[in-house]
């Protein structure tokens, strides 16, 4: 039945990986050679909350006082922690063979592009804060609100150590919405462009029309960025993807909202240019 393939799509979406290959960058100063190190990164997580291997495994061939807040980035690109893996992989890599190659450095922080992360718990705070303003979007914070501390920490912990169950116990609740109303009062969104120097778009957009139509991914992206759907058959110039995929443009985006959100309760859509044969 449906309820059962929704609750796959949900799985598939948590348990998405992505092969990696981290490499020392060239004029880093190691006391031997530093071999590359291998790790699926899982899509729905952080750079900074999944590399703790990837550090000591680089920092068996360093010495202390070489070694400065590690950053990463991806030809030439600086990757930004705060947003998911699979968000940065979209926008950045889709088109670039397997695994992907990322690049590690202990030093020259780049502070115009990257905030800090000092702990784990500047990710907790960065995290929490995603899902409050989705739940504002949502339901004007009435859900959010109405639990718990524990409760928040267990959507946390549930991403954090990886426990699908643990995590969608909670964030079950986060999807829910008045059967009259068909959806979600404003659908939690953000657009992200290579080609643009924004960072994202963020737009108020209801999932249902005033007329009670159902909007589409389609709908979305007439409205707030028309560029990505040329109506010029013979060539695409954009793909739109989400979690590694392009949906169809006919996708209803209250479903998409519910099962291709990240854990942070937000639909991130990358619209990157279409490979040229």
């Amino acid at each position: 039945g449906r309820m059962a393939d929704d609750k796959d799509v949900l799985r598939d979406v948590w348990f998405g990986r992505i092969p990696t290959c981290f490499t020392l960058y060239q004029d880093e100063i190691t006391e031997r050679e530093a071999e590359p190190f291998y790790l699926l990164l899982p899509r729905m997580s952080y750079l900074t909350l999944v590399t703790d291997k990837v550090k000591k495994h680089f920092l068996k061939v360093m010495k202390a006082e070489d070694v400065e807040e590690m950053w990463f980035d991806f030809e030439g690109t600086s990757l930004k922690w705060h947003y998911p893996i699979g968000l940065l992989f979209d926008l950045h890599a889709s088109n670039t063979a397997l695994p992907w190659s990322i690049t590690v450095h202990f030093k020259n922080f780049p502070e115009r592009d990257l905030l800090h992360c000092p702990s784990n718990s500047v990710i907790e705070a960065h995290f929490m804060s995603s899902i409050k303003e989705a739940d504002a979007l949502k339901h004007k914070s009435q859900v959010i609100n109405d639990m718990q501390k524990k409760d928040h920490k267990q959507l946390w912990m549930g991403l954090q150590n990886d426990k699908f169950d643990q995590f969608w116990a909670m964030n079950r609740k986060l999807m829910e919405y008045p059967t009259e109303e068909g959806g979600f009062r404003y659908i939690p969104f953000r657009i992200y462009l290579t080609m643009s120097d924004r960072p994202f778009i963020q737009k108020l957009f209801r999932p249902i029309s005033p007329d009670g139509h159902t909007h589409t991914l389609g709908d979305l992206l007439k409205e707030v960025y028309p560029v990505a759907i040329s109506n010029d058959e013979e060539s695409k110039h954009y793909q739109v993807v989400i979690h590694g995929i392009e949906p169809l443009l006919e996708t209803p985006l209250q479903w998409l909202s519910e099962h291709l959100s990240h854990p942070d309760n937000f639909l991130h859509i990358s619209v990157i240019p279409a490979p040229s044969d």
